[in-house]
């Protein structure tokens, strides 16, 4: 996570010169975010991430040269390692469930809104799964369909009956693919709170991560 008292350091990896320069005025103008290099390739990314130590990398998918899914095992692999979450555009789920279970933080749609960029940055920053709520539901689809990635042990309904009332509406949000603080500000709470929710609902789920979560959310019909 990154310390509070100094800008997010970002990496930005597409090979399409206009969405990087897009991106970056974007981020530019949150105050608390710097872009620190930019990459037109895995490859690159992944050696300007040796070299400037971002907190957070914002890695396209598809991209010559090396790919994104490609670069998330060398990039993990540095000491800091950065959060990394996926650009990806609708019809590419097969290949976002790869992310995930490669050890991506999340993944955001390119045609995301300013605000829904800045705060994807920051979650990823503060430790939090990014999951664009534009392809969340696909993916979700994708996996009950597949059964892949399961969703912890234990039959569903047993492990949802150990949540409390208010980890079962967290529990329901992580399905829509909210975000901490979009989730407290929906429910009148802090992010801290929430934080606390969703490590208990992992706990007592025996969930990985909160992408299984969200799709045992979706098997036990809490998300539809």
């Amino acid at each position: 996570m990154t310390a509070p008292d100094r800008p997010i350091r970002v990496l930005l990896a597409d090979d399409e010169t206009m969405i990087r320069h897009g991106v970056r005025l974007i981020l530019r103008h949150a105050g608390d975010i710097d872009v620190v290099a930019e990459a037109a390739d895995g490859r690159q990314a992944v050696e300007l991430a040796a070299a400037h130590r971002p907190d957070v990398a914002l890695v396209d998918i598809r991209m010559p040269v090396c790919d994104g899914l490609a670069a998330i095992a060398p990039l993990l692999a540095l000491d800091p390692a950065p959060r990394v979450v996926m650009l990806t555009t609708f019809g590419d789920e097969d290949n976002v469930l790869r992310a995930l279970r490669e050890g991506a933080a999340g993944f955001l749609l390119k045609d995301e809104g300013p605000q829904e960029l800045i705060g994807a940055v920051r979650a990823a920053a503060a430790g939090d799964s990014v999951l664009s709520p534009g392809v969340t539901g696909s993916v979700i689809a994708r996996m009950l369909r597949g059964d892949r990635d399961g969703s912890g042990p234990g039959p569903a309904d047993e492990r949802i009956a150990r949540l409390t009332v208010r980890e079962r509406e967290v529990l329901a949000m992580l399905g829509e693919g909210l975000a901490n603080q979009d989730i407290a500000d929906r429910l009148g709470i802090g992010v801290g709170t929430v934080k606390t929710h969703v490590g208990a609902i992992l706990e007592k789920t025996g969930s990985a991560g909160r992408v299984q979560a969200a799709l045992l959310a979706h098997r036990t019909g809490l998300a539809s």
